[in-house]
Parts: structure tokens; sequence; C-alpha cells
């Protein structure tokens, strides 16, 4: 099987850079996914909220493999990092004042959206980083459960729920676009 990362055309960026962009912007996602369940257990109280704090641990630890991925590699992580620091506790924020199942459904999206993307780069890249990629999925399995964890604490019975799924799904899509990029 032939990976993507391989299957090089002109102009393309060198296998190395394309891991680079893989570890920069699953490292930001990563952290941004912290941010989301940090604002979501201040605004719901650490006493409530036992289903997030497991999620924001896992979170944590993919988040330090993918830091001493990005040190071990010499990958810089996204310029967007200050934003990332914003805008996943404001989401967070803001879903969990609309009520827990607001917040699942928040997490519903970002997971879907999480398991599309690890899916994808594990697929690009074939047998050219073989540890990388069972990271990959291993984390996909781990998102994979966070979104059925969220649907069986109701996210799906949430006011506005295809409008959160919408809108937390197209801000998650244009965040990896840019931190792919910066």
């Amino acid at each position: 099987m032939t990976s993507e990362v391989s299957r090089r055309l002109p102009g393309d960026p060198p296998p190395a850079d394309a891991i680079a962009r893989m570890l920069r912007v699953d490292h930001a996602g990563e952290y941004g996914a912290t941010r989301i369940y940090e604002g979501q257990l201040e605004v719901l109280g650490h006493g409530r909220a036992g289903v997030i704090r497991q999620m924001v641990e896992a979170e944590g630890r993919h988040l330090a493999r993918f830091e001493t991925l990005l040190r071990e590699r010499r990958v810089r992580p996204t310029l967007l990092h200050p934003l990332w620091t914003v805008a996943g506790y404001t989401l967070g924020a803001a879903t969990a004042l609309l009520g827990e199942r607001a917040a699942m459904a928040c997490t519903v999206a970002v997971e879907e959206v999480s398991d599309e993307h690890y899916r994808r780069q594990a697929e690009q890249l074939g047998n050219a980083d073989p540890a990388l990629r069972e990271t990959l999925l291993s984390f996909r399995d781990d998102e994979i459960a966070h979104r059925d964890l969220a649907i069986r604490e109701g996210a799906q019975e949430s006011a506005g729920y295809d409008l959160i799924s919408a809108v937390v799904k197209t801000g998650s899509r244009l965040a990896i676009w840019l931190s792919t990029r910066l």
C-alpha cells in the first residue's frame, strides 16, 4: 500500500513537511479540545461534570504526546496558539451556558470532526511513519469513545442540536485548515 505522503506531485511539500503539518495541527486540535473542556468545567462546576473531567484527562494525555512529538521532531506549534487559547475556552463556556446537553452536543461535533481528521491522516501516512499512524488511530479511538459517551449523556436531545453541531463542525474544520498552514 502506497501512502499519500509518498505519492508526491511536483510542488508538493516533502514528506517531512507533510508530517510536520500533521503534528502541528494535531497539537493545536488537542490543545483546543482541552480548552473547550476547561471552559465547560468552569461554567458547569467541577462537581457536576465527571464525564467532562474524564474527557479532558484523555485530551490532556493526547496533548502531552503531541508536545513530545513536536519537541522530538523539532516542529513548531501553530502560530494561532494564542487564538485557540481564547476560542476553545469561549466555545466550551458558551455551550455549557446553554446547559449540560449543549456542552455534550459540542463534544459530539468536535469528536466527529476529529474522527474524520485522524482517519484521513492515518490513510495519508500509510506505512510512511507506522508509530505516528498507530498514535493517530489510538487517539481516534478515544475521540470516538468521547463522541459515544456524549451521545449517551443526551447530546442529541439538546435544544438547537443541529445548529450547535453545524457551527462547531464548521469552526473545527476551519481551525484545522488554518492550523495546518500557519
